[in-house]
């Protein structure tokens, strides 16, 4: 699950709702992403533009993108909720929605699945305590049987057109900024998304199915690449790295390594969210990103997953040209993140400022202990007066300054 890598965000305001909503969707598609890994690699090898066409082997892209991958998300979905029996039922309605669909239903199956499993668990709870004993099993597989199936059915009939309609809404959406060279605005949505852990959701949901519509036609898609793209969240990491406060130094190296080259992106959301301003520097790294991209006309072949450099050498497709542009792309767009993050933390300075929120205040900490400490020193009981009416005997002479001089009260 996604809160294996990054931790369960705490509070009851709106962005810790919405963060907790994003950990449920990415706790749905991180437990599968061997699945993506290996749906990837076929495509990559095998597809008629692969590295190893093979017409027999390549027949195995659509039932895996299609109806393996949806259904493992339900499942697992599904088991969020009300563990095993739920991801049955959850995995069966899923199989309702995703037979006879043109794109990839992994957002109606994050959807469909707990939903599901919940009201196999509300139904659970209604006849608790009810049931006559040796009658546990029955209950327990006609009550999942009859849920499961009838979600299957009106997984067909109402979920999945409906899912349908909203794709192709989207594809429209996104054809429009294609036709009109304003893909580049799509990190404005994608970015911010990403860094409330909607990046899954945002992927997986909405732009995996369009690229492969894309793919399907041009053999590559530049879809694969907006969110995935590890350069403008290593840029920002590398701007915390040499000018965030001084803290948090030490931990930036580690969680660069498991953003570029593990792909998991979590890493470096709390860092977004700790100076919420840094979203600026990843939406200018991958507005630049998705620009080059587009300007040379390159694409994967698949959704890399998760969004490494490695998954990107895997998914690139043959020629100078492909390699120029998306590499050239994502260097780009990491350089463009670290100086605009470099900017927003003042190139250093604001890390000794004592701003609000950074614990590098560490100057105006000092001043703070000194003046506490000057209080402290002024509230000591008068050495030659005992709290208890006892004369205090000082340990050493007093000296000079310590006497009273003429005139001045005894």
């Amino acid at each position: 699950m996604a809160t294996d890598y990054t931790p369960e965000p705490t509070g009851a305001g709106f962005r810790a709702t919405v963060q907790r909503f994003g950990g449920k969707l990415a706790g749905m598609v991180m437990p599968n992403i061997g699945a993506f890994i290996a749906w990837g690699l076929i495509t990559a090898l095998f597809i008629p533009t692969g590295w190893l066409p093979n017409e027999d082997l390549a027949e195995l892209v659509d039932p895996m993108i299609k109806m393996l991958l949806p259904v493992l998300i339900g499942y697992t979905g599904g088991r969020m909720v009300h563990g095993q029996r739920g991801a049955v039922v959850g995995a069966v309605a899923t199989v309702g929605i995703a037979v006879g669909s043109d794109v990839p239903m992994f957002l109606g199956a994050m959807i469909i699945g707990p939903l599901t499993a919940y009201l196999l668990k509300l139904f659970d709870d209604l006849v608790r305590d009810r049931v006559r004993t040796g009658f546990e099993m029955l209950v327990d597989n006609f009550s999942a049987g009859i849920i499961a199936a009838a979600m299957a059915v009106a997984g067909r009939a109402v979920i999945g057109p409906v899912m349908n309609t909203v794709s192709g809404w989207a594809g429209d959406a996104v054809g429009r900024l294609v036709d009109n060279n304003l893909l580049p605005l799509t990190s404005l949505l994608v970015e911010p998304a990403k860094v409330l852990f909607l990046n899954n959701a945002v992927n997986h949901g909405v732009l995996t199915p369009l690229g492969i519509q894309q793919a399907a036609d041009t053999g590559k898609s530049v879809l694969f690449m907006i969110e995935s793209n590890p350069g403008p969240g290593i840029g920002v990491l590398l701007a915390y790295l040499f000018f965030g406060p001084k803290r948090l130094r030490p931990s930036v190296p580690a969680a660069a390594i498991i953003q570029f080259f593990g792909g998991i992106h979590e890493i470096y959301f709390p860092y977004i969210l700790m100076k919420p301003r840094m979203i600026l520097a990843a939406i200018a790294g991958g507005m630049t990103g998705v620009a080059i991209f587009a300007a040379t006309g390159v694409g994967l072949v698949a959704s890399p997953s998760p969004g490494s450099i490695f998954a990107y050498l895997a998914q690139t497709p043959r020629g100078f040209g492909n390699w120029f542009g998306v590499y050239g792309g994502l260097l780009a767009s990491a350089a463009v993140s670290f100086g605009v993050g470099a900017a927003l933390l003042g190139f250093g300075r604001l890390a000794e400022s004592g701003e609000p929120g950074d614990g590098a205040g560490d100057t105006a900490a000092d001043a703070k202990d000194a003046e506490d400490a000057d209080a402290r020193e002024t509230e000591k009981p008068d050495p030659l007066g005992g709290g208890d009416g006892e004369v205090a005997v000082p340990e050493t002479a007093p000296t000079t300054k310590d006497r009273p001089i003429e005139g001045s009260p005894q």
